[in-house]
């Protein structure tokens, strides 16, 4: 007989926002949810001549670019330069870009920020990528996460790398900077990791098993959840973690270690760290760090 608890209680401990792709996050105490997401999560997007995406892959510098939402405008800054403003609106000619396989509509926002952006990163900028455009999600675009993954459930979002969130426990973390610690290394944080949701309440890579998750109002009944998030794929990790945050240069600390205990058999064998999620309820309500949920484990 099997006495295991099939739900697990859960807390909120953190919440990030990437506003533009691929460059540094945003801590949060509390934000809306989206049917795509946290709101101002990946809505700005670095592009080459060509309009294809890129990333801290290409040019790690990206790490060192920090935003601000401040006053209804995101502000930029980025060591030795001036800081960039852009309205939260803002949205000049239409575009199309290339985000892996979908090619999707955007709003290119000018040649004030192509410079800036282009003279920050553009000494590291490999041959034919430049120069480089930002450009802003289409709001009436619809791109689609996987529908292989999301069993059929039409999720969108916006510049994410295919979901609309990306679940991490601190659990996992600890655990990871745990083995690191054992090889000598200095502790990570969970930016190298740019999780959404950072889970409290569970053991390492619980969110491996967790199918649902619901998040409850304060006060609100239990069997009456504000937000349900669905867990849908393992989040195959590139060389995105070894980029040092701080630095903007790779370490390679991550790789071979995540290489040791991380292969996923889901994946054929990808290392992968955190889930990708779907929002199933709760467009509009806001979260909060702190919040209580429980979590549904699934048959992985």
């Amino acid at each position: 007989m099997n006495d295991a608890p099939d739900t697990l209680p859960l807390t909120l401990d953190q919440l990030w926002i990437y506003p533009v792709k691929s460059c540094a996050g945003i801590r949060l105490r509390s934000v809306e949810l989206l049917e795509t997401g946290l709101e101002w999560d990946r809505t700005w997007m670095v592009v080459d001549a060509d309009g294809e995406f890129v990333s801290q892959r290409e040019l790690p510098r990206m790490a060192l670019i920090q935003p601000r939402l401040r006053m209804g405008r995101l502000e930029l800054r980025a060591p030795g330069m001036l800081s960039l403003h852009l309205a939260l609106d803002a949205a000049e000619s239409p575009r199309r870009v290339r985000i892996w396989d979908d090619a999707v509509d955007a709003y290119d926002m000018g040649d004030v920020a192509a410079q800036w952006f282009t003279d920050f990163l553009g000494a590291d900028l490999p041959s034919g990528l430049g120069p480089l455009r930002l450009v802003r999600f289409d709001p009436q675009e619809r791109r689609l996460s996987s529908l292989r993954w999301t069993g059929g459930v039409e999720a969108p979002n916006t510049f994410g790398d295919g979901f609309p969130l990306l679940v991490v426990s601190r659990a996992s973390l600890d655990d990871l900077n745990e083995r690191l610690a054992a090889q000598g290394y200095p502790p990570v944080g969970i930016e190298r990791l740019r999780a959404n949701l950072v889970l409290g309440g569970t053991y390492p890579h619980d969110e491996d098993r967790i199918d649902r998750i619901d998040w409850h109002a304060e006060g609100a009944p239990a069997d009456a959840p504000a937000v349900t998030l669905q867990l849908v794929k393992p989040c195959a990790r590139c060389t995105i973690p070894d980029v040092d945050p701080a630095t903007g240069v790779p370490d390679g600390r991550l790789s071979p270690l995540l290489h040791t205990y991380r292969q996923d058999k889901r994946l054929m064998g990808a290392v992968t760290f955190g889930m990708n999620a779907i929002v199933r309820r709760g467009d509009g309500h806001m979260l909060h760090q702190g919040m209580r949920g429980t979590g549904h484990w699934g048959a992985w």
